[in-house]
Parts: structure tokens; sequence; C-alpha cells
């Protein structure tokens, strides 16, 4: 992979002998990403490739914001000068992405939001998991684990997508019904490992008093394991609650080292489908909402990780 360009990948331009009536004739597809350092991220855009593969007149390009608005901005605007059929897009700032997105759509290009939304209805389609109803889950499993008392550390994700955003402000709302429960911190990890490292480090140099993780990842998660252990602290003596439920969230819970994961597909099967019925010229719904499981210890067995 080269550092010179946003361009992760222009995969799979295959041109069929004859036309299949199945398939759009020749399709654009780009979808500008957040960023790939973050394995949920790439496994995000590996999925729609692969998703798209064997579509044949099918052409997908890739990029990388590399965690940057601005930068993700600008993928858009090549992309809609490039003239792409259909953009998708996960928007690292729901509110400063708004008129991008908003005036690719009412240009006449299709728009899917993926996984993350913006503040105007100005897109074709948006396809999630209900952040919201996942964070009132996650208080609630909380509340019942703690007995209605104690202090939550906070990991939030990016604080400007509307994912964190619905997970900060859902989690807050659920517990006013809890009262002896309170958020002691809220420490912003980017949805990164390394970002929540340095996020747990800090809250436990401040002395910050906590008997549980709230983390809006388990990246964040994992993350947190890693300071608490650095610190002499077992994960498996706090009650520790993710969401996306990876390969590693399972192995934690398997061990005891966390309590809960919400599964958080990426979503990426159904943007493709999507993306597809609308170069088929197919009216495709507004929104669409995509399960979410919670799984603990007396689950874990039969629920598959995501990646």
């Amino acid at each position: 992979m080269t550092k010179k360009t946003t361009v992760l990948a222009a995969v799979l331009i295959l041109f069929a002998a004859t036309a299949g009536a199945a398939e759009p004739r020749a399709l654009a597809i780009g979808f500008a990403q957040d960023t790939l350092a973050n394995d949920w991220r790439l496994a995000q855009a590996d999925g729609l490739k692969n998703a798209l593969a064997a579509h044949s007149g099918v052409t997908l390009t890739i990029t990388d914001g590399h965690g940057d608005t601005a930068r993700q901005i600008r993928d858009i605007e090549d992309m809609l000068h490039r003239k792409v059929d259909v953009l998708i897009t996960s928007p690292r700032d729901g509110r400063a992405m708004t008129p991008v997105i908003s005036q690719a759509y009412r240009s006449g290009t299709p728009v899917v939001l993926l996984t993350r939304s913006i503040t105007s209805t100005d897109y074709t389609s948006f396809i999630s998991p209900d952040d919201a109803a996942i964070a009132r889950s996650a208080a609630r499993y909380m509340a019942k684990r703690l007995k209605g008392k104690g202090n939550i550390l906070m990991l939030q994700g990016v604080p400007t997508a509307t994912t964190a955003i619905a997970r900060t402000e859902s989690f807050l709302a659920e517990l006013k019904s809890h009262p002896g429960l309170r958020v002691s911190a809220v420490k912003v990890g980017n949805y990164l490992r390394a970002d929540a490292i340095r996020a747990v480090e800090e809250a436990l140099r401040e002395g910050t008093p906590f008997d549980a993780i709230y983390s809006q990842s388990d990246s964040m998660a994992a993350g947190a394991r890693v300071a608490l252990r650095k610190a002499g602290r077992d994960p498996g003596r706090l009650l520790i609650v993710g969401i996306d439920y990876i390969a590693e969230a399972r192995e934690a819970i398997r061990r005891g080292e966390q309590s809960a994961s919400f599964t958080y597909p990426t979503c990426a099967a159904e943007a493709a489908a999507i993306a597809l019925d609308i170069g088929h010229g197919k009216a495709v719904p507004k929104r669409v909402v995509v399960d979410s499981v919670m799984v603990t210890r007396d689950n874990v067995e039969q629920v598959e990780p995501i990646f």
C-alpha cells in the first residue's frame, strides 16, 4: 500500500463478453472511507470489495481519509468530479460533511451512508444498526450487573461521528433512570486501541474512580485491558462492555475479561446490495436497520464474531 495516494483500490473491472441482464451495464462506485487504520473500518472496506467482486462491469474505488474530515471531504469532491454513479461514505463528522454530501445528492448522485449519518436527509439510503438502542441496552445491562450503584468510565469513539453521539447521548439518557450510577469520566478513544490505552492511562493517573468501563467499540475495550494490566489491575475484576463483537472480544468474554459486547456488523453486504439495486434503477429504502445482538458468556459460543 502506497502512502502517496488516498486511493486504496480500484478493484475488479470485469468486462463481460456479452451483457448479462442481471448486471448493470457499467457501474462506478466510490467509497470514501474515514480511515483504514482502524481494523473495523478496514474490514468494512474489504467487505464491500468482496461483496462486489463477482459483479461484472462494476468498478469500486476506495479512498482512505486517514481520520481527517477535510481529507474525506476532498475525497468525496474528487469522486464527484470523476462522476461516480453511486457514492458510499461513512462520515467522520456528520455536521461538517453535510454540505458536500447534500451537494452530491442534490446534483443527482445517489448517496449511501454506511453506519454513520449526517444532519440532513439529503441521501438515498442510510444503513446501520440502531446505535441508540444499543446504548440504552448497554446502560440497562450495566445497571443490572452493578446492582444500580457505581462509577462508569466511558470510552467514546470519534466525538463528531453520529455513532459516537448516539452511543453517548442514549447511554446517558438511560442512566437517568438509575440515579445510583454515574459516568465518572468520558475519555475519547477515537475507536482506536492506542488512543484507548492513553485514555485509560490518563484516567488512572487522574485517580478517576470507576467500577466499570463502557467502551463504544471492542477495539477500545482491548486497549483498556492493556492499560489496566500495565497498571497492575485485573480486567476481569471490572465490568467491561463493548460494541462490535470482534473475535478479540469473543476471546475476552470467554476469559472473563469482558462482560458483554453488542454485534455491530460492518453492513458492507447491505451497502453493496443497495448500490447494485441503484445501478439497476430499482427503488431502495431510505433507512435500513441491521440487527444487533448482545453477547455475554451465556451465548458467546452461539454467536459468531463479525470478523
